[in-house]
């Protein structure tokens, strides 16, 4: 994949972390499902596409609220990761190699969309009237982003820095706390923006599944050059380079503050088809 404002144009690819995506990504709390649940998306009855689905991380943990979902991705060795999931966890999902821009689904097909950590991947003005299509009058696509913050976390922050030092134009860092607002892309759309709201949440990692997670980073397993730390994530192989990149030693088990955020500041946009 390659796209000028990411990474200064770089190439990346997730197909090469699908291995530690699967293990180190499913990572959204349950708060976020219960939301979206209770705002009438993903719930028995409907048909749901998710766009850019990776290992099928949203499906999967929506499953049990009862709505048929498809998920879709460009990236083959994220499908077979998710369909592998999906059958072991006894779960009837389809799973799409392919652009989303290019969805090969009928019009009408779906009740609701989401998108969860991959809306700035997309080619817009190819995406948005291709996604209204196959979406029902009325329906909602909700976008969802979560990012750690380095300002409020010493561990968040030593991680970017080790990202940046051995690739310095990953751009995926430096998050921070913003308003909610309207996405500018809306008013030029077939959708209009009827929702957004932010929450914080605390999730739990490990020594391994943190270093997994960085692992799994755009800016490390997903760069073409970083990817030939073949497994390791640089600077956080061993324990007391660990220590060091942390500022200070860890428990092997610790709580790890991750606010939520999107594009806009808010983990849930919600676009409603007109």
């Amino acid at each position: 994949m390659h796209n000028p404002d990411i990474d200064t144009g770089r190439p990346f690819d997730w197909g090469r972390t699908s291995g530690d995506y699967a293990k180190y990504r499913d990572i959204y709390p349950p708060v976020l499902y219960d939301r979206l649940a209770s705002l009438g998306i993903g719930v028995r009855g409907q048909r749901v596409l998710d766009l850019g689905t990776g290992t099928g991380v949203l499906p999967r943990n929506m499953y049990r609220y009862g709505a048929r979902f498809t998920g879709i991705d460009m990236a083959e060795q994220q499908i077979h990761a998710a369909r592998r999931l999906a059958a072991e966890g006894e779960m009837d999902i389809d799973f799409v190699a392919g652009p989303a821009e290019a969805m090969p689904f009928p019009a009408d097909a779906f009740d609701a969309a989401t998108a969860c950590q991959c809306f700035l991947y997309f080619e817009k003005e190819r995406l948005l009237p291709t996604l209204s299509t196959v979406l029902k009058d009325g329906a909602l696509f909700a976008i969802v982003w979560m990012n750690w913050l380095p300002d409020e976390s010493v561990i968040a922050a030593a991680s970017e820095r080790t990202i940046l030092r051995h690739n310095p134009q990953w751009s995926g860092g430096g998050a921070r706390r913003t308003p909610v607002a309207e996405p500018e892309w809306a008013a030029s759309s077939p959708f209009t923006y009827v929702h957004g709201e932010a929450f914080s949440a605390d999730l739990e990692f490990t020594r391994e599944s943190w270093h997994g997670r960085i692992r799994a980073c755009r800016g490390v397993a997903g760069g073409r050059r970083v990817a030939r730390v073949r497994g390791r994530t640089p600077g956080h192989a061993r324990g007391d380079r660990t220590r060091a990149v942390h500022h200070s030693p860890l428990p092997d088990h610790y709580r790890f503050a991750k606010p939520e955020g999107s594009l806009t500041g808010s983990p849930k946009n919600f676009a409603k088809k007109i």
